[in-house]
C-alpha cells in the first residue's frame, strides 16, 4: 500500500487489535495517529506513492540481574510498550537512507560495509554494521528509505540505541529475508554492530529484550552463545503496571563508577584464576575474606557477593514467572533492590554525596507503597537516572502523584510491558 492507503488503512482501525496488544486499548487512537504522521512524514521525505511498510521496536527494562552481564551472569529484562516505530520502503540499490525525527537524515552506502573509526558513535556506524552482521551471518541486505520517530527517551535505562539498532535489522529482515532471521539472531547481529562498528563494548542484554518481547531470560554463562527464554508472564493480566521515576538526576562524570563494578568484580575473580565471576563461587569468596580484602578491597569484596547472590535471585524470579508465582517475583524484585544499595553500592555516586536522587526516590516508593503488594529497586546501571516499581493497577494513581510531587510533573512514565519486541506491523 502507498502511503494514501496506508494512513486510511490506520484510520479505518485495521490496526486496532495489534496496537491494543502492543501499547494497551487506552492508546489505541493515540498511537492510530503516530503512525499517521509517521506515514505523512516519510511520503514529505521519499515520495508519497512508494510502498510502505510500519515497524515497531520495544524498548526495554531490566528487570533483575544488577550488574551481572559483564561477568557472564543471569538476567532478567522485558520489553515495554515505548518504541521506535518506522515507516519504510525498498529500494532497488545498496543504499540506505533513514531519517530520524529530530536528527539530521543517515545515508549509507552498504555495498562493503566496513569498520570506520571516524564514524565511531553515530548512527551510521549501526547502520553498516548492521548490514555487515546481516551478511557475516549468511543473511541478505539491500536498500530502503525509512522515517523513524521514538518515545523511548535517553538516558532512562530503556535502551533508545539497542531499539535503533535492532529496528534496522528488522527491516532487512522483512524486506530480503522472508523475515527468516528469528528476532534472538537480530539481537545477537545488533550486539556485533554496536561492538564492532559502532565502538561500544556492550553486552546483549539490551538488544535482546527489546527485540524478543515480554518478560525474557538470559544466561551469559558462555557470552557468544547465550541461552535465551521467554517466560510466559503477563504482568498486565496480573493487574499491575511497570513504573518508571526518573529523578533528573546527572549522568555526566559517571564513567569511572560505571567501570569500577566490572572491574572490582574481575579483580576478585583473577585472585581466582577466572577472568569473571561465574566462574567463581560465593563459598571462595567468603572463605578468602582476608586475602581479597588486602587484594582488592572490601567494597569489591561485597560487589562479587552481590554477584553470587544477583545470579541466584534471577534463576529463582525466572522460575516464579514461569509458575505465575508474583509473589516470588516481587521477593526477587526486593531483594534485588536491598542488595544493589547496600553491597553492590550503585545507588549513588561517592563524589557527590548530597545528591541521592535515587535513594530519595527509593525512599519516597517504599512510604507511598508502604503496607500495598509491590516491588521496587534501582533501574539500570544505577548512580543516577531512574528507579523502577510494580505497582498495582489501582494504587497508580497516589503513586504516581506522590513521586511526581518529589521529582517533578511527569517524573513518573507508567508502562506495560508487551509481549512483542520487534515486529513488522504491515
Amino acid at each position: 500500500m502507498n502511503a494514501q492507503q496506508t494512513i486510511a488503512a490506520i484510520e479505518s482501525g485495521k490496526y486496532a487489535e495489534i496496537f491494543t496488544t502492543l501499547y494497551g486499548e487506552e492508546n489505541v487512537k493515540a498511537q492510530e495517529a503516530r503512525y499517521v504522521g509517521v506515514v505523512n512524514e516519510f511520503a514529505k521525505l521519499f515520495g508519497a506513492d512508494r510502498e510502505i511498510s510500519l515497524f515497531s521496536v520495544a524498548g526495554r527494562s531490566e528487570i533483575s540481574g544488577n550488574h551481572t552481564d559483564h561477568n557472564c551472569g543471569r538476567v532478567l529484562a522485558a520489553s515495554i510498550n515505548l518504541d521506535i516505530i518506522a515507516a519504510a520502503s525498498p529500494r532497488d540499490d545498496m543504499h540506505i537512507s533513514i531519517k530520524s525525527e529530530g536528527f539530521p537524515i543517515d545515508e549509507v552506502d552498504i555495498t562493503n560495509p566496513t569498520v570506520d573509526e571516524s564514524l565511531y558513535y553515530t548512527s551510521k556506524s549501526i547502520i553498516s554494521g548492521m548490514c555487515s552482521g546481516f551478511l557475516k551471518y549468511g543473511h541478505k541486505v539491500g536498500g530502503y528509505d525509512a522515517y523513524t520517530t521514538s518515545n523511548v527517551f535517553k538516558g532512562s535505562g530503556l535502551s533508545s540505541s539497542a531499539a535503533f539498532e535492532d529496528m534496522v535489522g528488522l527491516i532487512l529482515n522483512g524486506y530480503y529475508n522472508e523475515g527468516s532471521v528469528d528476532n534472538a539472531e537480530i539481537a545477537r547481529i545488533a550486539q556485533y554492530s554496536e561492538n564492532v562498528f559502532f565502538g561500544k563494548p556492550s553486552g546483549l542484554m539490551d538488544q535482546t529484550a527489546c527485540a524478543v518481547g515480554g518478560f525474557v531470560a538470559i544466561d551469559f554463562k558462555n557470552p557468544s552463545d547465550p541461552i535465551i527464554e521467554k517466560l510466559p508472564f503477563d504482568l498486565t493480566a496480573a493487574g499491575y503496571s511497570l513504573c518508571i521515576v526518573n529523578t533528573g538526576g546527572n549522568h555526566a562524570d559517571l564513567n569511572e563508577d560505571y567501570a569500577s563494578v566490572p572491574a572490582e568484580m574481575k579483580k576478585v575473580a583473577a585472585y581466582f584464576g577466572k577472568n569473571v565471576l561465574r566462574e567463581v563461587t560465593l563459598d571462595e569468596i567468603l572463605s578468602n575474606i582476608p586475602k581479597l580484602r588486602e587484594l582488592a578491597g572490601d567494597r569489591a569484596i561485597m560487589r562479587a557477593i552481590h554477584f553470587e547472590n544477583e545470579n541466584e535471585r534471577v534463576s529463582a524470579q525466572t522460575e516464579a514467572l514461569r509458575n505465575g508465582d508474583i509473589d516470588g517475583f516481587f521477593a526477587g524484585v526486593l531483594a534485588s533492590g536491598n542488595s544493589s544499595f547496600k553491597y553492590l553500592q550503585n545507588v549513588y555516586t561517592v563524589k557527590n554525596v548530597s545528591e541521592q536522587g535515587l535513594s530519595l526516590a527509593l525512599c519516597v516508593a517504599d512510604n507511598a507503597l508502604k503496607g500495598k503488594k509491590a516491588a521496587y529497586r534501582v533501574h539500570g546501571g544505577g548512580f543516577a537516572g531512574t528507579i523502577q516499581a510494580f505497582v498495582a493497577n489501582e494504587d497508580v494513581p497516589a503513586f504516581k502523584s506522590a513521586l511526581d510531587a518529589a521529582f517533578g510533573e511527569g517524573a513518573v512514565t507508567i508502562l506495560k510491558v508487551r509481549p512483542y519486541g520487534a515486529i513488522r506491523i504491515q
